[in-house]
């Protein structure tokens, strides 16, 4: 089983925003050391606790730091971009970092309607070009024929002796078939999606070898909390079920300290909110999550599982992947 990272680059309560970054940088580092197969930023804008609006720039700082592990974006929110622009991005990446680079596409906001208007003027018209967009950046990074002749006449320079690798990141039937129209391998959000996630990927898997002959590469992202001991895992974890749960109210814009976690008494619908999202969380000591982990790989047969951890303190969050690849003997 192959393990990778996926980094909200988190912003706990009473922490500076400076140190969210240097953590990032720190944590990269010590995964590239440990074993995992992958190191991807996310993409968010105007959010209190989530600091990185452009994972592009960070991916150039921790690829200067570290070694082997790939390095990515999860996800580029494609419409707030020209794809040309992505495209010549992260082409000039591989060239900086060959056989490093991961592009993962994704559609969402990351923010707020004020925040898609400032970047894309018209995000709801850019969502409906998604599809479209898909397309011509695939077309630019493999330096194919494009349906607009203008296109043709440029590329997406520097063009790398290793292209940047394409995923498309989703949590539907559809995102999953226009993955399958332009031949992207596919990550599948587990931790923030209620669907059947094991049926989705399933018939991505079918159609995908149906149509191509080869079978794709699939990432199933899980949000992981793992500690020296069950209690110590759950109390951390009811920290960040809290935050994700009320991430857009003024009350809990940042992960919560553990002690306030811990005396917060919600009302039942609230508590069933919270109580719902840490069951969908893999939570527990290093032998509870290794288990958890192989029976989530079995039940969606795929290879590789990308680990979302956010937590109040780093040294937890690095303290849990230190703890995981240590069980399941990732060096």
């Amino acid at each position: 089983m192959k393990l990778s990272i996926l980094d909200q680059v988190p912003v706990p309560e009473n922490t500076e925003v400076e140190d969210a970054f240097s953590e990032t940088v720190k944590l990269a580092k010590e995964a590239d050391k440990l074993g995992y197969t992958r190191y991807w930023i996310a993409e968010h804008h105007d959010f209190s606790g989530l600091a990185c609006p452009n994972p592009d720039t960070l991916m150039t700082l921790i690829g200067s730091q570290t070694h082997k592990i790939r390095l990515g974006a999860g996800a580029v929110l494609l419409p707030h971009y020209s794809p040309y622009k992505i495209a010549e991005t992260y082409n000039l990446l591989s060239v900086l970092f060959p056989e490093r680079i991961d592009l993962g596409l994704g559609r969402a906001p990351g923010g707020s309607a004020e925040s898609s208007i400032a970047l894309s003027n018209n995000y709801l018209e850019n969502v409906k070009a998604y599809p479209k967009s898909v397309k011509e950046l695939s077309n630019f990074i493999n330096n194919s024929k494009q349906e607009n002749p203008l296109y043709n006449k440029i590329k997406a320079s520097p063009i790398p002796n290793n292209k940047p690798k394409v995923w498309m990141l989703g949590t539907s039937d559809k995102s999953a078939q226009l993955a399958i129209d332009n031949k992207l391998d596919y990550v599948f959000g587990h931790f923030m999606s209620s669907v059947n996630g094991p049926e989705i990927i399933k018939k991505y898997k079918n159609n995908f070898l149906n149509n191509y002959q080869v079978v794709p590469n699939i990432i199933i992202a899980v949000s992981v909390i793992c500690a020296e001991t069950t209690e110590k895992a759950k109390r951390i974890a009811r920290s960040t079920a809290i935050w994700s749960a009320f991430n857009d109210t003024l009350q809990f814009d940042q992960i919560p300290s553990y002690e306030k976690s811990e005396t917060y008494k919600g009302t039942n619908e609230i508590e069933g909110k919270i109580k719902k999202i840490m069951n969908r969380m893999v939570v527990g000591n290093p032998q509870e999550v290794s288990k958890k982990l192989t029976e989530l790989t079995e039940i969606y047969q795929v290879d590789e599982l990308m680990l979302v951890t956010n937590t109040f303190n780093y040294k937890d969050r690095l303290n849990s992947f230190n703890l995981i690849a240590k069980e399941m003997q990732l060096i």
